[in-house]
């Protein structure tokens, strides 16, 4: 509206006179359009956020009636007169509130014909004479066409045209695509269930039915329930038809096809080529000699260094003495308790087996042989002199009385704890003890000459099933139920620990060449380590079907043995090279049977001799038998 002439001041026109555009060009842009001057109209500044917009909400009572105009950008509130036109108009009624829509219909035309027309002019008389412009213009149409400067059109070929895209291919040649060519799986041909009149035995009875529908559709036998119809007149359209041909379909091109190219390959020579058995002799193989004598199991033996004398001790509390050549028992000594380990003296010069009774370590002199030696090994013995000061040790060394001393006992080493194992030093003056606790004080090293004992260790590393000192260096192995820790005692320090990736460490045996450690294990595998390549298995060989008891090496031939609750031996070819590069070589190269399972086991220990290639084993049928 214009300003009024009653107005002081002219008002300031605040329309929007950009005219009718679009108003979503000027979405992002502050001003709104231009007026006459082609100054910008600006928008009002709406910076209302969300929060803003609600509080306006609950607070302002006109918010229902205010509208945005879009041209100016303005918030107008509407009138009583608008909102009651925008409610009519809502309800479908006219805008204005007098007009009345049902008002009675004026006849313009009658709908009787009348006898006067409405106009009276003559016709005129171009509309009954042809058109002497038009036969011009044909004549004209006729001679171009004549002429040939017209060609008539001519007619659409409706057709679909084809053709042969492959027509031009060289037909000897192979494509990539029909050599790769893989057809597609056919359907299942239908069976008796899908007859129009199955057998009875094909039809589903209501608890069947019941199942059939509470089930996942991936997880039906049949997608369709069997029915019967009386003749195939009466069989209606099948309703999953579609859906069926649809899942074919995409089976067919969504399932990729693939040639997979197999390779041939001979599976013998999957197996790596071992030499035969024959050309790895010599090696034990028959069963020589069995020493019979003891009247209950065998825990363990040991040989002399000479290889002339066996010691063996048994649960029936008594330790024999046996000529190997001839199998006899030249001693028996009673000793008051189950035997848990022997082990003779490495040394040759001394003669020496320490025994393992309950809790302490027997040093008997089996006064077998030479006369000179064993003489001379009592005398060594009785040089020793006591030091002025008592030195606090974890055992106590008690020298035998006269009725032991008879026996053969010659110094008694007592424990806190009962023993279960004891292995020499190869000087001989050394060995260590194992007692069956948990605590630090598991592992003891002794000194014979000097009567002294010393506990190696400040704390438990976990269960120690059994001890070695290293042939050669300062080393001692100590294997727990699961490691073996290699600790060097000049240094005082652990070395390496080899995992055994067995479950229960049984027994240990160390290559007289100090670089290869076999452990046997109560989960029937065997793990021989390569110490310079790894601290875990070279291999694991699992030849036995029950827990491994006792494993050997030989001491001069390239051969090792392990014995097992099954009652085999198992004697294997494991050969190492000096050729550092070249892994050792380890062949199965005989099975010794001979022992009888008793109480669920077999062999308890195996032993070598130390110059034949002969075995020993001792078993829980109370024997010891001698393959060679």
């Amino acid at each position: 509206p214009l300003p009024s002439p009653h107005t002081s001041a002219p008002r300031q026109d605040i329309r929007n006179t950009v005219g009718n555009i679009p108003m979503e060009w000027y979405q992002d842009f502050p001003h709104i359009g231009y007026n006459l001057e082609g100054k910008r109209i600006y928008k009002p500044i709406r910076n209302k956020d969300e929060l803003d917009m609600f509080l306006e909400k609950m607070e302002n009572p006109d918010y229902w009636r205010t509208v945005q105009d879009k041209m100016t950008g303005a918030d107008i509130k509407l009138t009583d007169e608008q909102v009651e036109l925008v409610h009519r108009l809502q309800k479908g009624q006219f805008g204005d509130v007098h007009f009345n829509p049902y008002e009675p219909s004026v006849d313009f035309f009658t709908h009787e014909v009348m006898i006067h027309p409405v106009t009276n002019r003559p016709a005129d008389k171009r509309s009954f004479i042809p058109s002497l412009i038009e036969k011009e213009k044909v004549s004209k149409l006729v001679h171009a066409i004549k002429m040939g400067w017209i060609k008539p059109r001519k007619p659409k070929d409706d057709t679909p045209t084809y053709y042969d895209l492959w027509a031009h291919e060289d037909p000897n040649s192979i494509l990539g695509r029909h050599k790769m060519h893989v057809p597609a799986p056919k359907m299942k041909l239908p069976g008796h269930e899908e007859s129009y009149n199955p057998p009875p035995e094909y039809l589903l009875s209501e608890e069947e039915k019941l199942a059939w529908e509470q089930q996942e559709p991936a997880e039906r036998k049949l997608n369709f329930v069997p029915q019967q119809y009386q003749c195939l007149r009466a069989v209606p359209a099948y309703s999953r038809f579609i859906h069926e041909r649809f899942e074919r379909c995409l089976d067919l091109y969504l399932c990729p096809r693939q040639r997979k190219m197999r390779v041939n390959v001979d599976p013998e020579d999957l197996i790596p080529k071992l030499p035969k058995p024959r050309d790895l002799q010599p090696f034990p193989t028959t069963q020589a000699l069995v020493y019979r004598g003891h009247t209950s199991l065998v825990r363990c033996l040991s040989i002399s260094p000479s290889g002339q004398w066996l010691v063996s001790g048994s649960d029936d509390c008594t330790v024999r003495f046996w000529e190997v050549s001839t199998a006899r028992c030249m001693k028996t000594l009673p000793v008051g308790g189950v035997v848990k380990s022997v082990a003779w003296n490495p040394n040759p010069t001394i003669c020496l087996v320490a025994i393992c009774v309950e809790q302490s370590v027997l040093l008997v002199n089996p006064c077998l042989g030479d006369k000179l030696l064993y003489g001379a090994t009592d005398q060594l013995l009785e040089s020793y002199v006591a030091p002025e000061e008592e030195r606090v040790q974890p055992v106590q060394w008690v020298a035998a009385t006269m009725e032991e001393h008879s026996k053969g006992v010659r110094l008694v080493v007592q424990h806190s704890k009962a023993l279960k194992q004891v292995t020499w030093h190869g000087k001989g003056d050394y060995f260590a003890s194992v007692v069956s606790d948990n605590s630090n004080m598991q592992v003891l090293i002794h000194q014979t000459s000097k009567r002294w004992s010393q506990n190696p260790f400040r704390k438990s590393k976990g269960l120690v099933q059994c001890v070695l000192f290293h042939p050669i260096r300062p080393y001692f192995f100590v294997a727990t139920q699961r490691y073996v820790r290699v600790y060097n005692l000049l240094k005082q320090e652990l070395t390496k620990k080899l995992m055994t990736n067995c479950k229960w460490v049984s027994s240990m045996a160390i290559h007289p060449g100090g670089d290869n450690v076999i452990c046997g294990s109560y989960d029937s595998k065997l793990a021989w380590f390569d110490l310079d390549l790894s601290t875990r298995p070279y291999q694991l060989l699992r030849h036995h079907k029950k827990a491994l008891r006792s494993v050997a090496f030989h001491k001069h031939y390239p051969l090792f043995a392990s014995g097992s609750d099954d009652g085999t031996v198992i004697v294997c070819h494991g050969m190492v090279y000096n050729d550092l590069l070249q892994n050792p070589l380890l062949v199965p190269v005989k099975v010794l049977k001979g022992h009888v399972p008793t109480l669920d086991l077999g062999v308890l220990d195996v032993l070598f001799h130390p110059t034949q290639p002969w075995v020993f084993s001792s078993g829980a049928d109370g024997t010891v038998r001698l393959y060679t």
